[in-house]
């Protein structure tokens, strides 16, 4: 158990250390076959869930005019931001800086060779910092993705193209380090060495602020954009007028289902290793996304008379977003009760709270990613609760679990999900507010009733 339990805490970044202290003794780090053949496939996985998963996910949820122009943005906004990541996302995110960003020391990948090495969770632990710097590429290439959906057929091309840098930049990036950069393990030899780790350690990790694979950083903060996009962007031609129905529940579902697979990835490779809590992880994953579906379905059932597939899908999803922060902490049964939560939240966002605000969430990237991301943050605090069959929180100076306060942890959760809030919502009305006044962020009424993809791209998903 002890074995198990500490492999984990505050899911962060790695500190890169010659030695590690164990027992009092130092032991050379090592670097275990298993755990890094695990991380290259779920860096795959999550490449997965974004071309084509996601891809396929908003596609089918638009008209068929717009589809090709849904792949495209997915594509390059995936593309763009990998080479991003490299040139400086990387170094800003991950390396000591401020409590809010990092600093340019790996400005380029400056430094990285095919032996550096990235801690994990455990002491004396490490995978390659390339590896590393892999699985972090595919998240930061994912959040901005997720954002299109909000203002999904009317946007200039460009345009996203120029929000995303900035958004990137100035949110994504200080997200991160706030809340995924630590020491490491290995600094937390003594309570004098601890104490001095932490206070280097990203804002809201100070804060002990749980985000176990992205809750924050990647569903809160990429909701929150898309609500300001859909605000500043106004309506799609034609809202509560004319059919703006999907085009292909089909491709939906399958985006979904790549998704949910590639979620495997985003979740359990969170945990570094391949070890009795990436098993935890796992079954977490599978069960919420699970309860999350059938309640999703069954208040649409009750509510609408019929469960419909896009419902289906959209739970799954709901139910992957909102156990994404808490998977490393719950257990089976938590993972159950907060996906079922999540799906009957989320489907009350998507349908009354976004006709009683009248904001057009094309698909529903706020009602799901940020109400789901929201719940799955709070609730971390509580699932996460050793009475509640929750892992609780590793202390690395003890070597032992610390003991828990709900209370206390509600409110470090809050301090997490307030500060994605504001920080997100403030980048991106400015940076849209910007290239609105710059470029404009409109197609002109004439592009949007013919499409995008012809009007922005010069070519079609279907030919007749």
């Amino acid at each position: 158990m002890k074995q198990l339990l500490s492999s984990f805490i505050f899911v962060a970044l790695l500190s890169f250390a010659g030695f590690a202290l164990a027992d009092g003794e130092v032991v050379a780090p090592t670097i275990n076959k298993g755990d890094m053949a695990w991380m290259i496939v779920a860096t795959v996985l999550v490449i997965l869930m974004v071309i084509p998963g996601l891809a396929l996910f908003y596609g089918g949820m638009v008209r068929a005019k717009n589809m090709l122009s849904i792949l495209m943005q997915v594509f390059i906004i995936f593309s763009m931001m990998a080479v991003l990541w490299a040139l400086y996302g990387y170094s800003l995110a991950f390396t000591e800086g401020s409590p809010f960003i990092g600093g340019f020391s790996k400005l380029f990948l400056a430094g990285i060779t095919p032996d550096s090495m990235a801690a994990t969770f455990s002491k004396g632990v490490y995978i390659p910092e390339y590896i590393y710097v892999a699985f972090q590429l595919t998240f930061a290439g994912i959040t901005p993705a997720l954002i299109i959906g909000a203002f999904a057929e009317r946007v200039k091309f460009s345009a996203i193209l120029v929000f995303m840098l900035i958004w990137f930049t100035f949110a994504y990036l200080p997200m991160a380090h706030m809340v995924w950069y630590w020491a490491g393990p290995d600094a937390y030899t003594n309570a004098d060495a601890g104490a001095a780790a932490g206070a280097t350690a990203g804002f809201l990790f100070q804060k002990g602020a749980l985000d176990f694979a992205g809750g924050t950083v990647v569903h809160i903060n990429a909701g929150i954009a898309g609500l300001i996009g859909c605000l500043i962007v106004g309506k799609r031609l034609g809202y509560k007028k004319e059919s703006l129905a999907p085009h292909s529940v089909t491709m939906t579902m399958i985006g979904a289902s790549l998704l949910w697979v590639g979620w495997f990835g985003f979740n359990v490779g969170s945990n570094l290793e391949a070890n009795g809590l990436s098993a935890l992880v796992f079954v977490n994953t599978l069960l919420a996304s699970a309860a999350a579906t059938l309640a999703w379905s069954g208040a649409e059932w009750v509510i609408r008379g019929k469960p419909s597939m896009l419902g289906g899908a959209s739970g799954a999803i709901a139910g992957l977003v909102a156990i994404t922060p808490a998977c490393g902490w719950a257990g089976p049964m938590g993972s159950i009760v907060l996906g079922l939560v999540a799906g009957v939240a989320c489907f009350i966002a998507v349908t009354s709270l976004k006709n009683i605000l009248g904001y057009d969430d094309s698909l529903d990237s706020f009602g799901v990613h940020g109400i789901g991301g929201i719940i799955g943050a709070l609730g971390t605090a509580v699932v996460a609760d050793p009475a509640l069959g929750g892992t609780g929180v590793w202390d690395y100076v003890a070597n032992g679990v610390a003991e828990y306060s709900m209370t206390t942890q509600l409110i470090s959760q809050a301090w997490g999900v307030g500060t994605c809030i504001v920080w997100s919502a403030v980048v991106s009305f400015v940076a849209f507010k910007l290239i609105d006044i710059v470029m404009g962020l409109r197609v002109s009424e004439e592009a949007e009733r013919e499409g995008l993809d012809i009007a922005e791209h010069g070519e079609s998903a279907y030919h007749s």
